[in-house]
Protein backbone atom coordinates (compact mmCIF):
# COMPACT_ATOMS: atom_id res chain seq x y z
CA UNK A 1 0.00 0.00 0.00
CA UNK A 2 1.18 3.54 -0.82
CA UNK A 3 0.60 5.82 2.17
CA UNK A 4 0.90 9.58 2.58
CA UNK A 5 1.81 10.71 6.09
CA UNK A 6 1.17 14.29 7.21
CA UNK A 7 3.16 15.21 10.29
CA UNK A 8 5.97 12.75 9.56
CA UNK A 9 8.72 14.89 11.09
CA UNK A 10 6.91 15.10 14.43
CA UNK A 11 7.30 12.66 17.31
CA UNK A 12 4.14 10.67 16.57
CA UNK A 13 4.32 11.03 12.80
CA UNK A 14 7.90 9.81 12.66
CA UNK A 15 6.94 6.71 14.63
CA UNK A 16 3.97 6.11 12.31
CA UNK A 17 6.35 6.21 9.33
CA UNK A 18 8.67 3.69 10.97
CA UNK A 19 5.78 1.33 11.70
CA UNK A 20 4.50 1.60 8.13
CA UNK A 21 7.94 0.88 6.68
CA UNK A 22 8.33 -2.14 8.95
CA UNK A 23 5.09 -3.54 7.50
CA UNK A 24 6.32 -3.11 3.94
CA UNK A 25 4.28 -0.06 2.93
CA UNK A 26 5.63 2.55 0.54
CA UNK A 27 5.59 5.88 2.37
CA UNK A 28 5.39 9.42 1.03
CA UNK A 29 5.69 12.16 3.64
CA UNK A 30 4.87 15.85 3.57
CA UNK A 31 7.67 18.28 4.34
CA UNK A 32 7.69 22.07 4.57
CA UNK A 33 10.47 24.65 4.55
CA UNK A 34 10.20 24.62 8.35
CA UNK A 35 10.66 20.83 8.65
CA UNK A 36 13.65 19.66 10.69
CA UNK A 37 16.30 18.75 8.06
CA UNK A 38 17.87 16.11 10.31
CA UNK A 39 14.55 14.32 10.73
CA UNK A 40 13.87 14.56 7.00
CA UNK A 41 17.32 13.12 6.21
CA UNK A 42 16.87 10.25 8.67
CA UNK A 43 13.52 9.27 7.18
CA UNK A 44 14.84 9.60 3.63
CA UNK A 45 17.66 7.24 4.58
CA UNK A 46 14.98 4.77 5.66
CA UNK A 47 13.40 4.92 2.20
CA UNK A 48 10.72 7.56 2.72
CA UNK A 49 9.79 9.73 -0.27
CA UNK A 50 9.26 13.38 0.67
CA UNK A 51 7.09 15.91 -1.13
CA UNK A 52 6.91 19.66 -0.49
CA UNK A 53 3.39 20.55 0.64
CA UNK A 54 1.47 22.45 3.30
CA UNK A 55 -1.96 21.86 4.81
CA UNK A 56 -2.73 25.52 4.24
CA UNK A 57 -2.14 25.08 0.47
CA UNK A 58 -4.83 22.87 -1.06
CA UNK A 59 -3.10 22.69 -4.47
CA UNK A 60 0.07 21.27 -2.92
CA UNK A 61 -2.03 18.65 -1.10
CA UNK A 62 -3.70 17.59 -4.35
CA UNK A 63 -0.23 16.86 -5.73
CA UNK A 64 0.86 15.08 -2.55
CA UNK A 65 -2.14 12.74 -2.63
CA UNK A 66 -1.68 11.60 -6.25
CA UNK A 67 -1.33 7.82 -6.40
CA UNK A 68 -1.84 7.26 -2.68
CA UNK A 69 -3.91 4.35 -1.36
CA UNK A 70 -4.18 5.79 2.12
CA UNK A 71 -3.49 8.93 4.14
CA UNK A 72 -2.57 9.26 7.83
CA UNK A 73 -2.55 12.66 9.53
CA UNK A 74 -1.11 13.49 12.94
CA UNK A 75 -0.54 17.20 12.21
CA UNK A 76 -1.20 19.87 14.82
CA UNK A 77 -0.07 23.48 15.20
CA UNK A 78 -0.34 23.40 18.99
CA UNK A 79 3.46 23.60 19.43
CA UNK A 80 4.32 25.55 16.27
CA UNK A 81 6.06 28.91 16.58
CA UNK A 82 5.33 30.02 13.00
CA UNK A 83 2.95 33.00 12.86
CA UNK A 84 0.90 31.52 10.01
CA UNK A 85 0.41 28.20 11.82
CA UNK A 86 -2.53 28.23 14.21
CA UNK A 87 -5.42 26.04 15.26
CA UNK A 88 -7.74 27.61 12.71
CA UNK A 89 -5.39 27.43 9.72
CA UNK A 90 -3.88 23.99 10.44
CA UNK A 91 -5.89 21.91 12.92
CA UNK A 92 -9.23 22.92 11.39
CA UNK A 93 -9.01 24.24 7.83
CA UNK A 94 -5.75 22.48 7.00
CA UNK A 95 -7.02 19.07 8.05
CA UNK A 96 -10.20 19.63 6.04
CA UNK A 97 -8.05 20.55 3.02
CA UNK A 98 -6.14 17.28 3.37
CA UNK A 99 -9.34 15.24 3.64
CA UNK A 100 -10.75 16.94 0.53
CA UNK A 101 -7.52 16.34 -1.39
CA UNK A 102 -7.48 12.69 -0.38
CA UNK A 103 -11.07 12.27 -1.53
CA UNK A 104 -10.36 14.00 -4.87
CA UNK A 105 -7.34 11.79 -5.49
CA UNK A 106 -9.24 8.56 -4.87
CA UNK A 107 -7.31 7.52 -1.77
CA UNK A 108 -8.99 4.48 -0.29
CA UNK A 109 -8.39 5.08 3.42
CA UNK A 110 -7.92 8.04 5.77
CA UNK A 111 -6.66 7.67 9.35
CA UNK A 112 -7.01 10.78 11.50
CA UNK A 113 -5.33 11.11 14.89
CA UNK A 114 -7.66 13.01 17.20
CA UNK A 115 -7.91 12.65 20.99
CA UNK A 116 -10.31 11.29 23.59
CA UNK A 117 -10.65 14.25 25.94
CA UNK A 118 -13.60 16.62 26.05
CA UNK A 119 -13.83 20.21 27.22
CA UNK A 120 -14.60 23.73 26.13
CA UNK A 121 -11.39 24.74 24.33
CA UNK A 122 -10.38 25.52 20.73
CA UNK A 123 -8.22 22.47 19.95
CA UNK A 124 -11.04 20.14 20.93
CA UNK A 125 -13.50 22.12 18.82
CA UNK A 126 -11.21 21.86 15.81
CA UNK A 127 -10.73 18.13 16.21
CA UNK A 128 -14.46 17.41 16.54
CA UNK A 129 -15.19 19.52 13.46
CA UNK A 130 -12.56 17.62 11.46
CA UNK A 131 -13.95 14.30 12.64
CA UNK A 132 -17.40 15.34 11.39
CA UNK A 133 -15.95 16.52 8.06
CA UNK A 134 -14.15 13.21 7.59
CA UNK A 135 -17.30 11.22 8.31
CA UNK A 136 -19.17 13.21 5.65
CA UNK A 137 -16.36 12.96 3.09
CA UNK A 138 -17.23 9.55 1.66
CA UNK A 139 -13.72 8.26 2.42
CA UNK A 140 -13.25 5.03 4.33
CA UNK A 141 -12.04 6.47 7.62
CA UNK A 142 -10.60 5.61 10.99
CA UNK A 143 -10.65 8.21 13.75
CA UNK A 144 -8.24 7.34 16.55
CA UNK A 145 -8.95 9.08 19.86
CA UNK A 146 -6.03 8.42 22.20
CA UNK A 147 -5.96 9.48 25.81
CA UNK A 148 -3.06 11.40 27.34
CA UNK A 149 0.35 10.43 25.93
CA UNK A 150 2.49 8.80 28.60
CA UNK A 151 5.72 10.35 27.36
CA UNK A 152 4.30 13.88 27.44
CA UNK A 153 1.99 13.91 30.46
CA UNK A 154 4.41 11.97 32.66
CA UNK A 155 7.25 14.18 31.50
CA UNK A 156 8.77 17.59 32.32
CA UNK A 157 6.94 19.55 29.59
CA UNK A 158 3.82 19.66 31.75
CA UNK A 159 5.57 19.73 35.12
CA UNK A 160 6.06 16.00 35.77
CA UNK A 161 9.83 16.22 36.21
CA UNK A 162 10.71 12.78 37.52
CA UNK A 163 14.46 13.36 37.12
CA UNK A 164 14.32 16.40 39.43
CA UNK A 165 11.79 14.71 41.72
CA UNK A 166 9.34 17.60 41.34
CA UNK A 167 5.82 17.03 40.05
CA UNK A 168 2.87 19.28 39.26
CA UNK A 169 -0.48 17.50 39.69
CA UNK A 170 -3.64 18.87 38.10
CA UNK A 171 -6.64 18.49 40.38
CA UNK A 172 -6.65 16.05 43.27
CA UNK A 173 -4.37 13.57 41.51
CA UNK A 174 -6.71 10.69 42.33
CA UNK A 175 -8.44 10.65 38.95
CA UNK A 176 -7.82 7.54 36.82
CA UNK A 177 -6.24 8.08 33.40
CA UNK A 178 -5.47 5.56 30.67
CA UNK A 179 -2.05 6.95 29.76
CA UNK A 180 -0.96 5.59 26.37
CA UNK A 181 2.45 5.56 24.72
CA UNK A 182 2.67 7.49 21.44
CA UNK A 183 4.44 4.42 20.04
CA UNK A 184 1.32 2.35 20.62
CA UNK A 185 -0.83 5.04 18.97
CA UNK A 186 1.50 4.83 15.95
CA UNK A 187 1.01 1.07 15.79
CA UNK A 188 -2.78 1.46 15.91
CA UNK A 189 -2.55 3.98 13.06
CA UNK A 190 -0.44 1.66 10.92
CA UNK A 191 -2.67 -1.34 11.56
CA UNK A 192 -5.87 0.64 10.95
CA UNK A 193 -5.11 0.97 7.23
CA UNK A 194 -5.90 -2.69 6.56
CA UNK A 195 -7.88 -3.75 9.63
CA UNK A 196 -11.56 -4.30 8.81
CA UNK A 197 -12.44 -3.65 12.46
CA UNK A 198 -11.21 -0.07 12.00
CA UNK A 199 -13.30 0.61 8.90
CA UNK A 200 -15.47 3.75 9.36
CA UNK A 201 -14.91 3.69 13.11
CA UNK A 202 -14.06 6.04 15.94
CA UNK A 203 -11.75 4.17 18.31
CA UNK A 204 -10.93 5.32 21.82
CA UNK A 205 -7.35 4.44 22.76
CA UNK A 206 -5.77 4.06 26.17
CA UNK A 207 -3.01 2.09 27.80
CA UNK A 208 -3.34 -1.33 29.44
CA UNK A 209 -4.09 0.10 32.86
CA UNK A 210 -5.86 3.03 34.50
CA UNK A 211 -3.45 4.94 36.72
CA UNK A 212 -3.98 8.13 38.69
CA UNK A 213 -1.25 10.80 38.60
CA UNK A 214 -0.55 10.20 42.29
CA UNK A 215 -0.20 6.48 41.62
CA UNK A 216 2.23 7.34 38.82
CA UNK A 217 4.26 9.38 41.32
CA UNK A 218 4.43 6.38 43.67
CA UNK A 219 5.63 4.17 40.81
CA UNK A 220 8.40 6.65 40.03
CA UNK A 221 9.29 6.98 43.72
CA UNK A 222 9.58 3.21 44.07
CA UNK A 223 11.78 2.99 40.98
CA UNK A 224 14.04 5.88 42.01
CA UNK A 225 14.13 5.16 45.72
CA UNK A 226 13.35 8.76 46.69
CA UNK A 227 10.36 10.90 47.53
CA UNK A 228 8.96 13.50 45.13
CA UNK A 229 7.97 17.09 45.83
CA UNK A 230 4.33 17.49 44.74
CA UNK A 231 2.48 20.68 43.88
CA UNK A 232 -1.26 20.65 43.14
CA UNK A 233 -3.12 23.00 40.79
CA UNK A 234 -6.80 23.10 41.76
CA UNK A 235 -9.62 22.64 39.23
CA UNK A 236 -10.90 26.17 39.93
CA UNK A 237 -7.45 27.61 39.15
CA UNK A 238 -7.40 25.73 35.85
CA UNK A 239 -10.86 27.02 34.95
CA UNK A 240 -9.72 30.56 35.71
CA UNK A 241 -6.61 30.01 33.60
CA UNK A 242 -8.74 28.81 30.68
CA UNK A 243 -11.13 31.76 31.03
CA UNK A 244 -8.28 34.27 31.15
CA UNK A 245 -6.18 32.77 28.35
CA UNK A 246 -4.90 35.31 25.84
CA UNK A 247 -5.03 33.09 22.75
CA UNK A 248 -6.48 29.75 21.51
CA UNK A 249 -3.27 27.80 22.24
CA UNK A 250 -3.12 28.97 25.87
CA UNK A 251 -6.83 28.28 26.23
CA UNK A 252 -6.35 24.78 24.78
CA UNK A 253 -3.46 23.91 27.11
CA UNK A 254 -5.54 25.04 30.08
CA UNK A 255 -8.43 22.95 28.77
CA UNK A 256 -6.20 19.90 28.42
CA UNK A 257 -4.90 20.33 31.97
CA UNK A 258 -8.46 20.60 33.27
CA UNK A 259 -9.41 17.45 31.33
CA UNK A 260 -6.41 15.73 32.89
CA UNK A 261 -7.63 16.82 36.32
CA UNK A 262 -11.00 15.23 35.61
CA UNK A 263 -9.55 11.88 34.50
CA UNK A 264 -9.89 9.75 31.39
CA UNK A 265 -10.26 6.00 32.03
CA UNK A 266 -10.65 3.84 28.90
CA UNK A 267 -11.37 0.11 28.83
CA UNK A 268 -9.27 -1.41 26.04
CA UNK A 269 -10.36 -5.04 26.32
CA UNK A 270 -12.76 -5.07 23.36
CA UNK A 271 -10.48 -3.02 21.12
CA UNK A 272 -7.52 -5.33 21.72
CA UNK A 273 -9.55 -8.26 20.41
CA UNK A 274 -9.27 -6.68 16.94
CA UNK A 275 -5.68 -5.37 17.08
CA UNK A 276 -2.45 -7.25 17.70
CA UNK A 277 -0.74 -4.79 20.02
CA UNK A 278 1.05 -5.22 23.34
CA UNK A 279 0.45 -1.93 25.14
CA UNK A 280 3.14 -0.23 27.20
CA UNK A 281 2.08 0.10 30.84
CA UNK A 282 2.99 3.01 33.09
CA UNK A 283 5.17 0.67 35.16
CA UNK A 284 7.04 -0.47 32.05
CA UNK A 285 7.45 3.14 30.95
CA UNK A 286 8.89 4.08 34.34
CA UNK A 287 11.34 1.17 34.22
CA UNK A 288 12.42 2.24 30.74
CA UNK A 289 13.00 5.93 31.48
CA UNK A 290 14.64 5.42 34.85
CA UNK A 291 17.03 2.87 33.33
CA UNK A 292 17.63 5.00 30.20
CA UNK A 293 16.71 8.64 31.01
CA UNK A 294 17.39 9.87 27.46
CA UNK A 295 14.47 7.78 26.17
CA UNK A 296 11.84 9.70 28.14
Amino acid sequence: MKVLVAGATGMLGGEIVRRLKSKGHAVRAIKRSASDPKRVAALEAAGVEFIQADLKDRQSLDQACVGMDGVISSVTAILSDRPDDNLQSVDLNGQKNLIDAARASGAGRFVYISFSVHGDFPLEGAKRAVEAHLKRSGLVYTILQPSFFTEFWLGPNVGFDHEAGKVTIYGSGNQKISFISFRDVAEFAAQSLENSAARNKEILLGGPDQVSPLEAVKIFEAASGRGFEIQHVADDALRAQRAGAQNPVQQSFAGLMLANAQGDPIDMRETLKSFSISLLSVKDFVRMVTAHPARS
